[in-house]
């Protein structure tokens, strides 16, 4: 008979035989498994497939045998072994030899020895070990399954840590070891019984008794790791979360805490997502000063359609003292002084975005006025960027409307209108143009202008104001190859811009919400105007001339622009120290200098135009290696917008409100291997006092995660003269999170 031939015969034979003989071996597992979201459904009754080297049938004691390369398989389950007998008679399979168990959620199982019955819902297993998700690893000298449901093992080793790769015998990072297990495959979870956590083969920890969700499963209700340790304030706390899985789309977080020097805290937290959208709700209650307080932090955002969505923030407190001391627990975020809520409406479109929203704030700070802070109810947004037009132009609309009320203070209504139209040209020469049509148009309605934040000198105003502006930008590059001096730019810049006066009235006459953060650098130099937002506009005839200038030498780059602004007349609208308050600016500049790849310098000033006295400087440096990264930055400024506008109208004379700004930071950043560091400093160099400072040193392996962070706040919050904060987090991956937390 031809090889050929016999070969086919041979595999026809080993075939029929197994599917007779063993063809209700394997069990499919799926049955005590989470359905897959679509799909047929796993039944345990389909007919099992195997191949093997040869068949023997023993038709006197009823056995038959496979052996050489035995694969069988049933749904998505494979059994895999160098021989398998079964015997008809007790319905028992014997597997020898390299036994593997695959089973369809990813778990793989090895052994010396199987033997299995009753479609492999029972069974025991000798030696076996077990790879399991998320790079689990269970081992046992012995298991043994009933219906399906558990395994019960004996002599347990679970890990998620790689072994060595030169000494696969030596301990691992960290391992639990048991004098005995149960896999719980129905409800997902193994549970040890005389259990100790070894790290490096030292026990550090007896449990009596300890569970964890199996590493296939995503979420699981249960006891998460607690939180513990010490705060001046709250004294020793500790604190144990309950995770609730509600349903495949909600859940929930109790967390109660009992603390040494305050009262008790609940906080729960509600999650669940939709299918247009996300919903998130935090509330607390605690006991504090001798009465209770609480919390609420909520968000959520939806989905229209492509276009629209719209969504909400919500962040409520009962005091300063109960964010400050309970804010581990508490999902309150942002500045913790002002807390801000919001409702939104927001659509995008080609080229063009809407916003409709609404907020509202809570002062907590003492030194806030909580009467002094806004309502805006509502506010309107507007942008469209167009496409080209047939000369090249491009329109640009945008509007900014909005209700703002405060008890005490200025309430503003405003309606606006800003629009661009501006068209780019190339000359012969290489000269870049661009002609601009910039016009502004805004409405008034106001009550007690003469109050923060807008000082005027009138109660109401009812009125409307029009500034047209035209502009010519002129940009003309000139670049040189020098060849080993590399290359060379050098390229003047002319801004022109034409309006009518804008006048000093603005001061006392119309609102500010918009234009109060100022400060004049080379980053605003260029522009209609000098002021963010529109309640203050800067008008009259004007130019803004620059000079800005690049060297390319190879790896090294430097780039730089001074410049300046020039005005026909005085506009008083530019307050005292401002840069900006004479017919001609301070001087404004930038460099920046990166001599390597691994080293970038960036340094501005502003300087006074007559003395050259710095008013403002920043400086910012960065180093970068392939495992260290370092940053510094210097930032100096005689000018205080904050100071200026909050603590009453401008001086008439004199600097008193002007209180110079001197500080200094420091960052950085390591990482090589598993380790990875960060950290950074800030000083105010004109008190000599340190602000804060913050470490985080990290260690993270494919088991095991241990942070350290240390932070330390010197500035005062509603006379808490600072803060310390000690946190360190052990994680032991598919098992737990342990650590102390000192506040």
């Amino acid at each position: 008979m031809a090889p050929w031939s016999r070969m086919r015969k041979r595999i026809a034979l080993c075939t029929v035989s197994l599917l007779l003989a063993v063809g209700l071996m394997v069990r499919a597992h799926a049955a005590s498994m989470p359905s897959p979201p679509a799909g047929p459904q796993i039944s345990s009754n389909e007919p099992v497939t195997f191949t093997a080297d040869t068949v023997e049938y023993d038709k006197d004691n009823a056995l038959v045998t496979a052996t050489g390369h035995v694969e069988a398989w049933q749904n998505g389950h494979i059994l895999r072994a160098d021989k398998v007998t079964f015997d008809r008679n007790t319905g028992v399979a014997a597997a020898s030899g390299h036994v593997v168990l695959l089973e369809p959620d990813g778990e793989v199982m090895f052994a010396d020895y199987a033997e299995m019955r009753n479609n492999m819902q029972d069974g025991i297993l000798k030696d076996m070990r077990a790879q399991l998700q998320q790079n689990g690893r269970l081992a046992a000298n012995g298991m043994q399954r009933t219906e399906g449901k558990l395994n019960e093992l004996t002599k347990v080793v679970y890990s998620t840590c790689n072994l060595c790769a030169t000494d696969p015998t030596k301990p691992p990072l960290w391992q639990i070891k048991a004098d005995r297990a149960v896999q719980d495959l129905e409800h997902k979870k193994i549970e040890y019984y005389d259990a100790s956590l070894e790290i490096y083969g030292t026990p550090v920890a007896y449990m009596p008794y300890f569970w964890h969700v199996d590493p296939s499963v995503r979420r699981e209700s249960g006891i998460l790791p607690p939180l513990f340790g010490n705060s001046s304030n709250l004294g020793v706390f500790f604190a144990q979360p309950y995770y609730w899985v509600i349903d495949d789309q909600s859940d929930m977080t109790f967390t109660p805490m009992i603390t040494t020097k305050a009262g008790p805290q609940l906080d729960t937290e509600y999650r669940r997502r939709f299918n247009e959208g996300t919903l998130t709700i935090n509330g607390s209650v605690g006991y504090l000063n001798d009465e209770v307080q609480g919390s609420i932090a909520s968000s959520g955002q939806f989905a229209w359609d492509d276009t629209w969505r719209w969504g909400f923030t919500i962040n409520r407190a009962s005091s300063a003292d109960y964010v400050r001391d309970f804010h581990l627990t508490s999902g309150l975020s942002g500045d913790p002084n002002v807390l801000s809520s919001q409702l939104y409406v927001e659509g995008f479109g080609d080229g063009a975005y809407a916003r409709l929203d609404s907020k509202f704030y809570q002062a907590l700070n003492s030194a806030v006025n909580s009467s002094s802070l806004p309502t805006v109810l509502p506010r309107y947004l507007y942008n469209y960027v167009g496409l080209p037009d047939e000369l090249g132009g491009r329109l640009s609309v945008s509007s900014s409307d909005f209700n703002v009320l405060r008890t005490i203070g200025t309430s503003t209504r405003r309606a606006s209108l800003t629009a661009d139209y501006a068209i780019p040209v190339t000359g012969l020469l290489g000269d870049q143009w661009k002609f601009t049509l910039h016009g502004d148009a805004i409405g008034y309605d106001a009550n007690n202008l003469y109050e923060t934040p807008s000082f005027g000198s009138s109660n109401f105003t009812d009125t409307a104001r029009a500034l047209p502006q035209m502009s010519v930008n002129l940009r003309w590059p000139f670049a040189r190859d020098g060849g080993a001096w590399g290359t060379q730019l050098v390229e003047p810049i002319m801004e022109v811009i034409a309006a009518p006066q804008a006048g000093d009235s603005q001061l006392s006459k119309y609102p500010n919400e918009d234009s109060l953060d100022f400060q004049f650098t080379d980053s605003n130099l260029f522009g209609f105007n000098h002021f963010p937002g529109i309640d203050r506009l800067e008008g009259g005839m004007r130019a803004n001339v620059g000079l800005h200038g690049a060297w390319y030498l190879g790896g090294t780059t430097f780039d730089g622009l001074v410049g300046q602004s020039y005005r026909t007349t005085k506009d008083t609208v530019f307050p005292v120290q401002s840069g900006l308050q004479d017919t001609v600016s301070d001087i404004v500049a930038r460099g920046s200098l990166a001599p390597t790849d691994w080293l970038s310098l960036t340094y501005r000033t502003r300087l006074d135009k007559n003395t050259l006295q710095t008013h403002f400087s920043e400086a910012l440096s960065s180093i970068h290696f392939s495992h260290v990264d370092v940053s510094g930055g210097y930032i100096y400024s005689n000018y205080n917008p904050y100071t200026y506008y909050e603590q009453g109208p401008p001086p008439p004379a004199g600097n008193a409100y002007y209180f110079p700004r001197n500080e200094i930071t420091a960052g950085l950043g390591a990482h090589y291997d598993n380790f990875r560091f960060n950290g950074y400093a800030r000083r105010d160099l004109a008190t000599g006092k340190m602000v804060a400072y913050g470490t985080d040193s990290i260690y993270e392996d494919e088991c095991f995660i241990f942070d350290l962070r240390v932070f330390r706040r010197y500035t005062s919050v509603n006379g808490d003269a600072g803060s310390t904060t000690v946190l360190f987090l052990l994680t032991f991956k598919t098992i737990g999170q342990f650590g102390y937390r000192a506040l």
